[in-house]
């Protein structure tokens, strides 16, 4: 299922509310250098601790996604959404000890919640990077089989979302590392991949300037996948990077943050990461995507934070913003 508009919603006029709960599905570490990029050490090194092989600490952060709201018959509104999964249970010693994993993913953590994966009916990705759908698959266990990639569907009754961008360039490997997008993450998923094409926030092409803000309303570029779960184009870490929106049952508006701004030490406009195709596009994403957190009143969850991912957005007085800790 790879074509758009197989398994979307189809209703846009219901007012879905979710229970979420955050899921820690384990620590690990990253070179603090490559994920500040240009920014100077003496500048992040204030903010963020490392050890002694210049790794910062980072988080896989997901969320379990539960409707809260009845749906009236014949409308396709899934019961319990995933959104991200982290790096999973295949890595290998060596890669697990250069990204100092901790042996702990997203199962155990649906565990503690007293959630089966069988039961998760959708699963959304911001990308396609091993440390945000790794988890997609997992290693099989004694007469399951693997197939080729020794590797099996981690949720077996999810259909699974992300833009049609980054699926393509996930399949052909088009990343600043040769070792980002994993086929064994993806093939054995690819029978269960819907992707959505959701508007982009520039015209390609587009010469744009440091503080450029998309002409295109909000309301105009997103996608609803599902009755109440909305997604939205984020580009420059990946091509195809999305944001995942929803309202809880507060009334909150929350809205899953991908490595645009992936901990909160990222929040200046050029801290960017190394691995981003395109940085100046993440800047550019980056202003205009707090810009939006602000005015609506949007509660953000970071995908990578490794203390509290839940924060607000509020103006600094100095032409900048705030992340205030909010709760889940």
């Amino acid at each position: 299922m790879t074509q758009n508009g197989i398994g979307l919603a189809n209703t846009t006029d219901l007012d879905i509310r979710y229970r979420w709960k955050l899921l820690r599905a384990g620590g690990f570490k990253l070179d603090a250098g490559s994920m500040f990029g240009l920014i100077p050490r003496v500048v992040w090194s204030k903010a963020v601790a490392t050890d002694d092989q210049g790794r910062m600490d980072v988080h896989h952060n997901c969320l379990l996604l539960e409707r809260a709201t009845d749906v009236p018959d014949g409308v396709l509104s899934p019961k319990l959404i995933l959104v991200e999964c982290g790096t999973g249970n295949k890595l290998d010693a060596k890669m697990a000890g250069v990204f100092a994993l901790e042996p702990r993913w997203v199962y155990d953590a649906l565990h503690e919640v007293g959630c089966d994966p069988k039961d998760i009916e959708r699963v959304v990705v911001t990308h396609l990077h091993f440390d945000h759908a790794g988890g997609l698959t997992r290693k099989p266990m004694p007469g399951e089989g693997g197939g080729a990639h020794n590797a099996i569907p981690s949720f077996p009754n999810a259909v699974i979302h992300a833009q049609a961008r980054e699926w393509s360039d996930a399949l052909a490997n088009r990343s600043v590392m040769t070792r980002t997008y994993y086929r064994d993450h993806l093939d054995p998923v690819a029978e269960r991949m819907v992707t959505v094409d959701s508007p982009r926030p520039f015209v390609s092409g587009t010469i744009l300037d440091r503080d450029a803000e998309p002409l295109v309303p909000m309301e105009l570029r997103t996608t609803e996948i599902v009755p109440g779960l909305r997604v939205f184009l984020v580009p420059g870490h990946t091509w195809g990077q999305q944001a995942i929106s929803f309202r809880d049952t507060s009334g909150r508006n929350v809205v899953f943050t991908p490595d645009v701004m992936p901990t909160a030490a990222h929040l200046g406009a050029a801290y960017s990461l190394a691995y981003d195709v395109e940085p100046y596009t993440s800047m550019i994403s980056k202003r205009w995507f707090l810009g939006e957190a602000a005015a609506r009143g949007w509660t953000l969850v970071l995908d990578h934070e490794p203390g509290n991912p839940v924060r607000g957005v509020v103006p600094d007085g100095k032409g900048w913003y705030q992340l205030p800790e909010s709760s889940a």
